[in-house]
C-alpha cells in the first residue's frame, strides 16, 4: 500500500465547498473521480480541512492510498489532463504510511483579501472583498493583537460549526496594505467555521469606525457569535499553506 500526498490549488467560486456533498460539486469528489479512473479502484481523498462554498485554496494539502504502481510523474500528469482548469494539482508525493494530512498538520495560514476602493478591479474582483469606504487600517491593525495567543473564538464561529473544542492559537496575523489591495494574512494551529470569515466582518466594522478597538476585545471575550461582525463573503479567503 502506497500514500502519496498531493498538493492542491483551486478556485472555489463553482464548488459547494471542498468535502463530497450528495448530488452536488465539490472539490474532493471532482478530484477523486478523476484519480479513480486513472488508479482503477475507488479513493478517498482526505484534506488537511473542510474549505467552505467558494473559498479558494494555493497550496490545500491532500492524501491518497492506493497499491496502483503508477509514476507518481505520470499520475501528477494524467491527473490534471482530467481535471477541470480550476483545479491544478501542483504536485504528488510518495510519503510514509502513517501520514496524515489533516491529523499531522501543525498550522494552517490563511489570507483574506479586501479591495478598498469605490471603483472595482476586473482582475481582483473575484478574489477580493470590495469596500468602497476608505478604511481606517490603524485601528484594525491595533485590534488584531487580541487575537494572538490561544482563546475562546465562540465570539467569531459559525452557529453550525460542529467543533467541540471551541480554543484555537492563533501563531500570527498581519495586514499587507499595497492600497487598494489589502491582505490580512492569518496563521493557527486550526480554525472554527467561519472563523477567519467572521473576524474579518468585525475587523471591517472597525475600519468603518461602527466599532471602537477596545470594544474588539470585548467581543473576543464575550464568546458571543451575536457581539461580532457579519461574516465576510467566502471569495475573499484563500488557503494559503499548510504546515507539518
Amino acid at each position: 500500500m502506497r500514500n502519496l500526498k498531493l498538493i492542491i490549488e483551486y478556485n472555489g467560486k463553482n464548488y459547494f465547498g471542498w468535502q463530497t456533498q450528495p448530488e452536488k460539486p465539490t472539490i474532493q469528489k471532482t478530484i477523486e473521480k478523476a484519480l479513480e479512473k486513472i488508479l482503477n479502484h475507488n479513493v478517498l481523498l482526505i484534506s488537511a480541512g473542510r474549505t467552505d462554498r467558494g473559498v479558494h485554496a494555493l497550496a490545500q494539502t491532500g492524501n491518497i492510498t492506493t497499491t496502483n504502481p503508477i509514476e507518481v510523474e505520470k499520475l501528477l500528469k494524467g491527473l490534471n489532463s482530467l481535471l477541470p482548469e480550476d483545479i491544478i494539482v501542483k504536485s504528488i508525493q510518495e510519503v510514509d504510511k502513517d501520514f496524515h494530512s489533516r491529523y499531522h498538520a501543525k498550522s494552517r495560514v490563511y489570507e483574506y483579501h479586501i479591495w478598498n476602493n469605490p471603483i472595482p478591479s476586473v482582475f481582483f474582483h473575484p478574489f477580493c472583498w470590495q469596500i468602497k469606504k476608505k478604511l481606517m487600517f490603524e485601528s484594525m491593525e491595533g485590534a488584531i493583537q487580541f487575537i494572538l495567543g490561544e482563546h475562546n473564538f465562540t465570539s467569531f464561529r459559525a452557529s453550525d460549526c460542529d467543533s467541540v473544542y471551541p480554543v484555537r492559537n492563533i501563531l500570527h496575523c498581519s495586514f499587507k496594505i499595497n492600497n487598494p489591495h489589502i491582505i490580512f494574512s492569518i496563521e493557527a494551529n486550526g480554525f472554527l467555521r467561519h472563523m477567519v470569515r467572521n473576524i474579518i466582518g468585525t475587523l471591517v466594522d472597525i475600519g468603518k469606525g461602527k466599532i471602537q478597538v477596545p470594544e474588539f476585545k470585548l467581543i473576543l471575550e464575550a464568546e458571543d457569535r451575536t457581539r461580532a461582525g457579519i461574516t465576510a463573503p467566502a471569495k475573499g479567503l484563500i488557503l494559503k499553506e499548510v504546515k507539518y
